[in-house]
């Protein structure tokens, strides 16, 4: 695996340049001109890219920002990060394979596109495993799965920072859905995830994979009757305009990891690498507040609007759980059992 140093490397930050696209080569460059090294002491000539894929007005981007304000803080300037959103240094699988070569070494995103990469990471593919965020958190916290997971990332040549979350997926529809049987037949619009595929056939929809960016004109057109989000995105996207409920399936968390490259960070000085941890963890706590806030904020945009909220009985949950136990075994039969056991610990089955 190439390795990418930490301070002076003139070499390193040309190939960085090489990797982006001509309109953020100007951004990168100007803050690589920034530092001067005026004695023996090494200093930071230019700022870290940390990359996302989402729009800025996201959780996804303020967990960025924050980790890199906080890296800024606990440094006493020493230490700078700079954030690239809403794709301007690749996509989803761009910046993965980018942050694996070392190209770019921080990378903050959705973990679901990170199971082809990973595939012990479909443990969070897992359907209606917990019935709070709080209860997720706690899971994603938990030293004995955390450990798991960070190893995961490590074998993968990534080193996990922090996971924050954009609070759980719920479905929006043009059909009332109180029942198991009132999912059967709506056609509804999944990310390319086998898991997910599965899921809702086993609850008798007929899922349709479709580019996020056709959701809008395929739910106002009727080709699809349903989609399924986190809040914010069914609130920043308009959607829920061409839709008359919003059901709280909450079947699954939307799960956002702050990685690092792994050689990167072994690299750095001790000291660095304990404000890196430090930094994350400030910004995890941070992201996860700012997720609730806005996940209240969302509900009440879609209210006012006129677009009802459904909320699912405990029993509907449950027959929700019971119809997609293929699912788990599915994804069981795959995947590490110490981390699905670790996962699963605690959850009635």
């Amino acid at each position: 695996m190439k390795k990418f140093t930490t301070y002076n490397s003139d070499k390193k930050i040309r190939r960085i340049l090489r990797t982006v696209p001509v309109l953020a080569t100007a951004g990168i460059l100007s803050v690589a001109l920034t530092g001067c090294s005026s004695s023996n002491e090494e200093v930071q000539r230019y700022s870290w890219p940390l990359a996302t894929a989402s729009p800025k007005d996201t959780v996804t981007q303020i967990f960025a920002e924050k980790f890199a304000e906080e890296v800024s803080d606990l440094s006493n300037g020493k230490m700078k990060i700079q954030v690239y959103a809403n794709s301007t240094l690749g996509g989803d699988r761009d910046l993965l394979e980018t942050c694996a070569d070392g190209d770019i070494p921080f990378v903050v995103q959705n973990t679901a596109p990170q199971v082809s990469f990973m595939s012990d990471l479909a443990v969070f593919d897992l359907p209606c495993v917990f019935d709070s965020l709080d209860d997720c958190r706690k899971k994603i916290d938990d030293p004995q799965f955390n450990s798991l997971i960070s190893d995961v990332y490590t074998e993968g040549g990534y080193h996990l920072l922090g996971m924050a979350d954009q609070g759980f997926r719920v479905m929006s529809t043009n059909k009332p859905v109180n029942s198991l049987a009132d999912f059967k037949g709506q056609k509804i619009r999944t990310m390319e995830n086998s898991y997910h595929l599965a899921f809702w056939k086993a609850l008798g929809a007929n899922p349709t994979p479709m580019s996020f960016s056709e959701v809008y004109i395929g739910l106002q057109q009727h080709t699809i009757d349903a989609q399924e989000n986190p809040y914010e995105v069914i609130v920043s996207n308009n959607l829920y305009e061409q839709q008359d409920y919003v059901v709280e399936t909450n079947h699954l968390p939307h799960l956002i990891s702050l990685i690092v490259n792994d050689d990167f960070f072994k690299d750095l000085p001790e000291d660095e690498q304990e404000i890196m941890t430090e930094a994350a963890q400030l910004a995890t706590e941070y992201a996860r507040e700012q997720s609730d806030a806005r996940i209240a904020d969302k509900v009440a945009v879609i209210e006012d609007s006129g677009t009802q909220i459904i909320k699912l009985s405990d029993e509907t949950r449950k027959e929700i759980r019971e119809a997609s136990q293929g699912v788990y075994d599915s994804i069981r039969e795959k995947i590490n059992p110490d981390i699905y056991n670790s996962y699963m610990e605690g959850i009635e089955q």
